[in-house]
């Protein structure tokens, strides 16, 4: 646990700074023997060159990190909204703590593993963005409460309601703040009815031990495109959370002198603040204030697959200057080419995500980190276990140990495959790339 006096801290940076004092050694991919018994730090303080990591490794990109964090705080503070990004994207505190330093509220996350990281790290702001049945994680978060720290946690149902009031009966102390949650026929979780919630959130008011301080929910389990028919729905759902919460206030059922409305993916956070942010408010006499808190969490990562085509920071302009752009690129390298336009390469499953799309092959060359030309005319047409299938022009001149950087889609599944990420100084220039950082994940 942290120090009681970095209570009052969005996240303890002394804990964070201790991360690279982590020995680099076998469980590390792609860091060869020659970096074996080195510390992170020093193994980034040496700014190896690219050349010198192993295939498969996937990389981070030190500037667009930062100009994708920027950019969206910039975003959230144009439309006065707030933001708690899902921390389960990264489970990485060294990118939260630049989130955090970027303005955001708090962390977003989804189960007691991820509470317990963001607490050894200082995160003393948490959003669990889930329903909290388990009796240990909820006995651990009221704990987090009483050392100080801030837990929002939801519900869907007044069993759930119940079962939070048996378990936090053992810690009589413990006040735990509360988000109902609305879904809708076909989603995920969430009172299917707006009635329900409204039940819900009257139960919530009533338990001693609760408070409720706002409503929520996911517009992205309903919808995967961005089309017009797939923005109606989503827009229709957030109006109804906006209703839900007019209903709540009506009937002065928050216990706190702020409250939230929370909602927003990374794929309709626009339509999030179109809805909702008209709700915004200063506190009004014995009306509490109201914020709009998104918990988009893919933006600071973003990718070349399917966030780059649905974000709405770059959806009809994806390589224009307000869009962001992808920070993570994995290099894998030819094995063999067992036929005419066929090469395998060295990254599979175990690599890169494949959950929102196949790698998209960008560039080629004779070596890691040496020049790197455009690779046109070809696809990744599978990809097993330990391999990926790349389909060229049969009349390319491929020969085993010639290294393709790959375009990714969905960090959520990237990063939860590798537990140290080298950051590059610019991937853009694979020549002159050298490792100038290191990100540590706690999947």
């Amino acid at each position: 646990m942290t120090d009681s006096s970095y209570a009052t801290e969005p996240i303890d940076l002394r804990r964070v700074d201790e991360i690279p004092d982590e020995v680099l050694g076998w469980r590390h991919q792609a860091v060869p023997r020659a970096f074996h018994g080195l510390t992170a730090r020093e193994f980034a303080d040496a700014q190896p060159e690219l050349e010198r990591l192993q295939t498969p490794v996937l990389t981070l990109d030190a500037g667009r990190l930062q100009a994708n964090g920027e950019r969206f705080a910039a975003w959230c503070s144009r439309h006065g909204v707030d933001w708690a990004p899902h921390g389960k994207t990264t489970m990485a505190p060294q990118l939260w703590a630049q989130q955090l330093a970027d303005g955001a509220w708090g962390i977003t996350l989804a189960n007691a593993h991820q509470l317990r990281v963001a607490r050894q790290h200082g995160v003393r702001r948490v959003m669990i963005a889930n329903v909290l049945t388990d009796p240990a994680a909820i006995g651990e978060a009221a704990q987090d409460v009483l050392d100080g720290a801030e837990i929002v946690s939801w519900v869907d149902s007044e069993r759930a309601v119940a079962r939070l009031e048996a378990v936090l009966a053992e810690a009589p102390e413990a006040v735990l703040d509360i988000v109902v949650e609305l879904g809708a026929p076909g989603g995920r979780t969430g009172a299917r009815t707006n009635a329900e919630a409204v039940a819900i959130a009257r139960a919530v008011a009533a338990a001693p031990q609760l408070r409720l301080v706002g409503v929520g929910g996911y517009e992205g389990a309903l919808a995967h495109t961005s089309d017009a028919a797939a923005l109606e729905v989503v827009r229709d759902y957030l109006e109804r959370i906006g209703t839900l919460h007019a209903q709540l206030d009506a009937e002065r059922l928050y216990a706190a002198a702020e409250v939230m409305i929370t909602a927003g993916g990374s794929a309709f956070f626009d339509d999030v603040v179109d809805v909702l942010a008209a709700h915004v408010r200063e506190a009004e006499g014995s009306r509490p204030a109201v914020r709009v808190v998104l918990r988009s969490g893919a933006y600071i990562i973003h990718d070349d697959g399917f966030c780059r085509g649905i974000s709405p920071l770059g959806r009809t302009d994806p390589d224009g200057p307000g869009a962001l752009r992808s920070a993570m690129h994995c290099w894998a390298r030819v094995i063999s080419q067992p036929e005419p336009g066929l090469a395998i390469l060295d990254a599979g499953k175990r690599d890169v995500p494949v959950d929102e799309g196949l790698p998209v092959p960008q560039l080629i060359g004779p070596r890691l980190g040496g020049p790197m030309q455009e690779l046109h005319d070809a696809a990744i047409t599978a990809v097993n276990d330990q391999h990926c299938f790349l389909a060229v022009d049969p009349e390319l001149d491929i020969d085993p140990g010639d290294v393709v950087r790959l375009g990714l889609s969905h960090p959520c599944t990237a990063l939860d495959k590798w537990q140290l990420l080298p950051v590059l100084d610019d991937a853009d220039s694979p020549q002159d790339a050298r490792v100038v950082s290191t990100v540590r994940t706690y999947f």
